[in-house]
């Protein structure tokens, strides 16, 4: 039980001293890096709130810009209590349209705390099971897509093996830095990261990094989730925040 336990937090990233010790591993075991490390320059850690509440922030936070994501979940969380399922299906519907909650979002946050009111899910057991595990458990809520899933296992749970290979900026930049002619494809993007097992959340956060330096700008993660109309969004001067799926192709590269 022990060993598991070990193994287990050395999945985690939880401190700028993990993501400092995973770049340093991967500029060992993959030299490419070395370039796209100089010009990432500083590679943020980007935790986010774990549990429910913070599952919930990444659903609230797609297709919208971070400061009216960050108003609706204030407005939100005000109201009803984001860390209890039942608090939440027991909140009317109009406390959600109130908050400035879509009717989309609002039924995918009502079928997550179904979720896990019904056992279905279990976010603790998500955050030490591994990422394959946890995304099969989390995917089969109506509403979360592979990337809402990725996206929580990544800045919510801190685990340290996670690349979402659906990212548009993601497919970009690792197909700028490394020379190809054309964006990689999502299943050409998870070969690539085969290479940066078992560090492969802080190669993602490495990348962006080096997306954002080369438009000297800030941008959040994006890919389609199972949200109707989700989209990819890039924002300035803002603070990149795990959701956010505004879809559109990412800017090239050049």
């Amino acid at each position: 039980m022990r060993g598991e336990n070990d193994a287990g937090r050395k999945r985690m990233i939880r401190t700028d001293a993990d993501v400092l010790e995973a770049l340093e591993a991967l500029s060992e075991q993959d030299h490419r890096l070395a370039p796209v490390l100089r010009t990432a320059g500083t590679v943020p850690l980007r935790r986010s709130r774990s549990g429910l509440e913070g599952l919930i922030a990444i659903v609230v936070a797609q297709q919208v810009s971070k400061a009216s994501a960050d108003a609706i979940f204030s407005r939100l969380s005000s109201s009803v209590d984001l860390t209890r399922a039942e608090a939440i299906l027991a909140a009317d519907e109009a406390v959600f349209r109130t908050a400035g909650l879509s009717r989309p979002k609002h039924e995918t946050v009502r079928a997550i705390a179904e979720a896990i009111a019904a056992g279905k899910v279990d976010l603790p057991r998500c955050e030490a099971a591994t990422a394959e595990a946890a995304i099969a458990e989390l995917v089969a809520v109506r509403g979360i897509g592979p990337w809402t899933a990725e996206c929580y296992l990544l800045f919510c749970a801190g685990h340290r093996d996670v690349f979402p290979c659906g990212d548009l900026a993601l497919q970009a930049a690792v197909g700028h830095a490394l020379g190809h002619e054309t964006r990689p494809t999502a299943r050409q993007l998870g070969d690539i990261a085969l290479a940066w097992q078992p560090h492969r959340s802080v190669a993602a956060r490495l990348f962006w990094a080096y997306y954002s330096a080369i438009h000297r700008r800030e941008i959040v993660p994006a890919a389609e989730a199972k949200t109707p109309g989700a989209k990819q969004v890039s924002r300035q001067k803002t603070e990149p925040a795990p959701p956010g799926q505004r879809r559109r192709s990412a800017k090239p590269l050049s």
